[in-house]
Parts: structure tokens; sequence; C-alpha cells
């Protein structure tokens, strides 16, 4: 995110700034506040020793908040409580005792070994019940005794059979996980597990192996942009060394949370770096111009009191963004936005505080590193801008329109299966399962226990007709066709019946998220409630179609919601209404862009991906699109005709804007590289992406709409030309 970055001599004139009527806005906006934050900066300068060593404690009160804070692995867990899908969850969990569900393939073992490894799954904490096919029925019973699909369910191919085995908490709760990782050690040759409990630990693990590496190239891809465009060789380091402070607080501040999900600790540092870092480079730029004619204390002072309104101005735009991310119903979106919004507003208190004392500690090692930089001349660029407005306009538009549309069309996948690698355990398991038996997936219906016997048979042979439904598995299936009710075990019956309930489990030929596990899902619901209006159907499935649906209605939401936030800012700042119609479409013209892009390249994206990445590079890129405007405003109070002043404003905004978008596009990109989670990599793919497309249209397409749209700006703005020197363009 850019900081409106006065350093580019907007601080030398006497006309208009975006924070008052007057370049010297400390000295006119708000005298009061000014003495306040005056008198806060003369301390932090004054006591910076004291300063640090409360940092420092804070520091390590924060790492044992962020030991403390439990991780949660599972994205269908974040659907909204009252859909059908998680009331059926509440049910199995709470009725049933079937929280949640592993099932162990097992191909050519015998039967003492295999009735041995159940003794010893069954002493597991956390696990509630195994059933094998000795557990299901006596053993006097014939196999063909059963119906030929119930025969499918139990034995299968490669002389294999499975064993269910039930915890006693939720998927992802501590227990599951640690259970799970027992079950594996348990194992024997041949055996393989499978199911979203054994999936999520497995997220679970890997995740706690790459976050360390999305860190470090986080840090190492934004050093190497900030050593190539800062003058001090030292900065960098200091640089990041004052992020540490804001970045450990927020992980420890979550624990008053409760939990987050492993997205947004995947992410939450990496975007933290990278949309907080403006801040440091303002201080510092300020800090700088300020010592030239002041002593050191003095310019810190004087440097934190003029940064303190504009990185409070600027940050608005941005916690606005990510907290647009708890309108969605799916609440991991509440979970992303808290944690970012109060990552920005810690990252902005501790440049407040934190990054001057280290920068007057280390004074004279910046003073002593300095180094040539890259400095971009935009000169060139300028000038074909302002030469081909409407040409750059027309091209935008066009562009824009394409990618929208392609951005409709660009795959999106659902299911967590398709983000992890497929040679992980549980997912192997899961395709053994599939292998085996033809059941990929399964689900659970929970209908009233005033059904009878031939009821419930009646439902599962309608079930067992729907398209893809590979077998019915309810107690009433096993009593009858030759089978006494008195050879079925109790342990069965207490299986399928709880409370005012019934149970049947239903494997599937289908994979959860796929048009047709959709449109089984939907056959399945209408049969349910013509038996039982209070029926419910549940299971990955279920729950991958709630999630379509709800995602559906969050992409809109939060897209209106991060806009109009936006949007009202913007207004309020400007006092224009024009203004923030052509920042908003400049913005929302690259996100287009960045979302159509896979379309084209034969992409599937993941379902977050689509609803938070609008939402982040808006508010997070935004003020690229200020800072030009801001500049643009006071060269024309200047006296500059439309053309002139917005090729002024590239000229000295370019080098901020881009060293803005270059470290965010460096803090994000790394993890494209290392991570082998699908969803972390092409979100952040995503997002690094974004941030070099919205500077590209800022420097090139934003100015152009400026000139162009110069007399509507000055009819819609109020005050916006008033006590100039404006000349008339010829």
């Amino acid at each position: 995110m850019v900081i409106f970055d006065l350093y580019c001599d907007c601080n030398k004139n006497d006309g208009w700034s975006f924070f008052g009527e007057s370049g010297n806005m400390p000295e006119i906006s708000a005298k009061g506040e000014l003495t306040h934050m005056e008198r806060a900066a003369r301390f932090v300068v004054k006591r910076r020793g004291f300063v640090l060593v409360v940092a420092v404690i804070l520091l390590i009160l924060s790492v044992f908040g962020y030991i403390g804070t439990r991780i949660n692995y599972d994205i269908l867990s974040y659907l909204p409580s009252d859909l059908e899908s998680m009331e059926g969850e509440q049910l199995l969990e709470h009725d049933f005792n079937i929280a949640s569900t592993a099932i162990i393939t097992v191909e050519g073992m015998n039967s003492d070994d295999l009735s041995d490894m159940e003794e010893e799954l069954r002493e597991i904490d956390g696990v509630t019940t195994v059933v094998g096919i000795h557990d299901a029925v006596d053993v006097t019973v014939p196999k063909d005794a059963f119906p030929e699909k119930v025969q499918d369910m139990l034995y299968g191919k490669n002389d294999s059979t499975m064993l269910l085995v039930r915890f006693e908490e939720s998927s992802a709760s501590d227990q599951t996980m640690d259970a799970i990782v027992q079950i594996k050690q348990i194992m024997r040759t041949d055996c393989f597990l499978g199911g979203m409990s054994a999936i999520l630990e497995d997220t679970k693990e890997l995740v706690n192996q790459e976050l360390p590496k999305y860190v470090v190239c986080a840090v190492l891809f934004s050093l190497i942009v900030l050593f190539l465009f800062m003058e001090n060789t030292a900065v960098p380091l200091i640089f990041m060394l004052g992020v540490l402070f804001p970045v450990v607080y927020n992980f420890g501040s979550n624990i008053f949370l409760g939990e987050i999900s492993y997205i947004t600790q995947a992410l939450a540092a990496v975007l933290q770096l990278g949309v907080t870092m403006d801040f440091s480079i303002f201080l510092l730029h300020r800090y700088q111009e300020e010592k030239v004619d002041k002593p050191n204390d003095e310019a810190m002072v004087s440097a934190i009191c003029k940064t303190s309104t504009s990185i409070l101005s600027s940050s608005l735009t941005t916690i606005a963004g990510f907290l647009a991310m708890c309108t969605m119903s799916l609440t991991l979106g509440a979970d992303i936005g808290i944690v970012m919004a109060k990552g920005v507003a810690l990252g902005v208190l501790s440049t407040l505080t934190i990054l001057p004392a280290l920068l007057m500690y280390f004074d004279k090692l910046i003073e002593k590193s300095r180094h040539r930089v890259l400095v971009p001349h935009m000169g060139g660029v300028a000038r074909f801008v302002t030469k081909h407005p409407k040409k750059i306009l027309v091209v935008f538009v066009l562009v824009a329109a394409v990618f929208f549309r392609a951005q409709g069309l660009t795959n999106v996948y659902y299911t967590l299966t398709d983000s992890l690698p497929q040679d992980l355990t549980g997912i192997a398991g899961t395709n053994r399962l599939s292998d085996d038996f033809g059941m990929p997936s399964y689900h659970f219906v929970i209908v009233s226990d005033e059904l009878g016997n031939n009821k419930m048979k009646n439902l599962a042979n309608e079930l067992d007709a729907v398209d893809g439904v590979k077998a019915t598995l309810c107690y009433e299936k096993f009593v009858g066709a030759g089978i006494p009710e008195s050879a079925i075990p109790d342990s069965i019956h207490d299986l399928f019946h709880a409370g005012d309930h019934r149970m049947m489990m239903i494997t599937t030929e289908y994979k959860p998220g796929t048009d047709e596990m959709n449109e089984q899902v939907s056959s399945m619901t209408e049969i349910i409630k013509r038996y039982d209006s209070d029926g419910l159907l549940t299971g990955e499935g279920a729950m991958t179609k709630d999630l379509i649906t709800t995602c559906d209605h969050d992409f809109n939401a939060t897209s209106i919601t991060s806009i109009a936030a936006v949007f009202i800012i913007i207004l309020i700042t400007f006092k224009s209404i024009s203004i923030p119609v052509l920042l908003v479409l400049a913005i929302e013209g690259a996100i287009m862009v960045n979302l159509g892009i896979p379309y084209f390249t034969g992409s599937t994206i993941p379902f977050i991906a689509s609803i938070v990445l609008g939402t982040i590079q808006l508010g997070a890129t935004v003020d690229y699109a200020i800072l030009m405007t801001t500049r643009f405003h006071e060269e024309r109070l200047n006296g500059l005709a439309p053309k002139e002043a917005a090729a002024v404003a590239i000229e000295t905004c370019a080098p901020s804007i881009i060293t803005s978008g270059l470290t965010f596009f460096a803090a994000t990109v790394g993890l494209n590289f290392v991570s082998k989670i699908d969803l972390i990599r092409s979100l952040c793919l995503l997002i690094s992406r974004g941030a070099i497309i919205s500077m590209l249209v800022i420097l090139l397409v934003l100015p152009a709409m400026l000139v162009l749209c110069a007399p509507i700006i000055r009819k819609t703005t109020y005050h916006w030309l008033d006590n100039s020197k404006e000349r008339v363009e010829k």
C-alpha cells in the first residue's frame, strides 16, 4: 500500500494538500490534536530506550499468545450454522457421536491381524468406535446373504475390506488430529487411511512445514527490492526489524479470537509485511528531510507529527477493504478480515513508536551505508500518457470488458483435496477407497425415528436409484432378507439410531464440488424431504454444495461493501463525487484483468481467491490512486494545465508507487514458488500479480482519466481549484 508520500516534493508548495488547505498540514489541522501528537512524539524520541524495552516485553508476551492460538484447518466449519448441512453435522456430533469419521482400506489382511489392529485402534484416545465386517454382522452369516450393494460396500477389489473409525470430537479438533497421527503409526502394510479427518491432519502437518518458508521468502524478496530502491544499505534490515514487532503482535493478539484459519495463518504475516512497509518508507523519508535544518531529535519529532496524519488517513482505505470481508456469510472472511485489519492498525502504531526509536539508535549506521539506487525515469511515459489519453482510456475499457467476461468463465474449485499434493497420506487413502470400493465420498442422511423400517427401506431403495449412488447403508437393510434381527450386534443398532433420529450412510461415485455431485445432492434432498420434511442430508458433498452457493453470495457482498467503504472514504477526503468514481473504476478495472487472466492461461483457481482478492487488491492499492490524484490536484492549484499536472504527477509519484508495488509483489510472489498447497499458491500469485497490474493502471490509465475528466472533476468537487493560479490550456 502506498502512503501519501509527501516526500515527493509535495511539502515544498504552499497549496492544497491531501490533509488540509495548506501544505504545512501539521500546523493547520486540529491544533489541539497536534499538541497531543507532539507530546507523544517527544516521549518516543526522548524515551526511546524505554519504548524499545516495552516493545520487546510485549513481543515476548505475543509469542506466548501465538503459541496459545488454535489453528483451524477445516474450511467447511466456517459455513453458516443455519444451513441444513451444518445442522446435520451437529446432529452427527451430538446425537450419533459421529463428529468425524475416517475410513481405513485394508487389502489382503487375514482375520486375526485385522482383529488385532482393530483392538489397537480402539485404545486410541479420541476414537469412539471402530467398525469392521466382523462387527457389522455375525460371522456365521454367509457373504451371499447380503444384498449385492451391501456386499460391494463391505468387500472391495484387491481382497480389500474397510474399517470405519469414528472420533469423539470434530475432524479439525486437536484430539482428533492426535488420534490420526497414532492411527498412522498403528496401521500395517497395505492399509490406507482416507477421509476428511486424515486430510485435515495432513494439511496441518504440511502447513507447519511450509510456514517458515513463507516468511523467509517474503523477507528475502522484499529485502531485494528495498536494497535496489533505498539509498541506505542498513535501512531495509531496520525496516524488517521494525515490521517484526507488529507482525508478532498481530499473531499474539489472535489469542483473543480463540482460533484462526490456516489460510489466515499462512497469509497474514506476508500480507502485513507487504501492505504496511510503506509506513516505514514514509517515516524515514520525512525524517531525512527534517534533518536538513534540524537536530536529529527535533527532526524525528517533526517527522512523527507530520507523518501521523498521512499514515492514519492512508490506512483507513486498507482497513476498510479488509473489514469488508466481515460481511461474508462464510465466516472465513471475517477471520481473514479482522486479523488483517488488526495487523494494519498495529503496523501504524508500531511505525509511530517503535520504528522511530530504532531509526534513532541506528542513525549513524544508516548515514554510513549509502549507495546508488535504481531511480525510474518516467519522463517518456509521462509524455506518452498525456499525449494519448483518449487512446489509453479506450484500450483500457476494451481490455477491462474482455477480462470482465473472462473472469466469469474462469474455472473454480471448492474441494480441499484439489489444492493439496496428491501423495499425502489422507488423499492417497481416499483415492484407494475410490479404487477398491468406487466411493470417493459419502453422505449421511438423518431422519425422524418415527419412520418405520419399511419406510426406511423404501427411502434407501429410492436413494439407491439416484445417479452416482454406490450404496446405501442403514440398519434396516441388514434386517430381513434371511438375516434375523438377533444376528445384528447392538453396536450396529446404536450406530444407526440415536435420540429421536435414524441415520443412513450413502456412498457415492462422485467427488465433492463437481456438477454431478451437486445434482446428486439436489436429487437426494428432494427424495428425503418427501419422506420427512425435517430430514437432513449432510457430509462433504452437501457441505461443499452449500459452500458454492454461499460463495456466490459472498463474492457480490464483499465487492459491493468494499467498493462502498472505499468510495465513502475518498468522497469525504476529496469532497468530490467524481474522484471516488474514477479511482474505484481504475482499481476495479485492474481487479477484472487480474481475475480474468486465469481463464486465458487455462488455470483453475480456488473458490476463496475470487472472493477475497478483490477486497485485498482494492484496499491495498487504492492508495496508489489517491497519491497520484493528490499530486495532480496540487499541480493544478499551482497553475498547471491538466496535461502538465498529470505529467508532473507521474514523474514525481512513480518512485513511491513503483517501490511500494514491487515490495508488495515481492512479499507475496515467493509463496507461489515454495508452497505445495495450491490454495495458498494461487491466492498469492493473484495478489502479487494484482499489485503489479494496479501499479501499471495507476501510472498509465488514471492520469489519462484525470486529464480527460478534468472539467467534470472541477464541477463535482468542492473548492477543487479555489485560490489557484490556473492557466488556460490551449
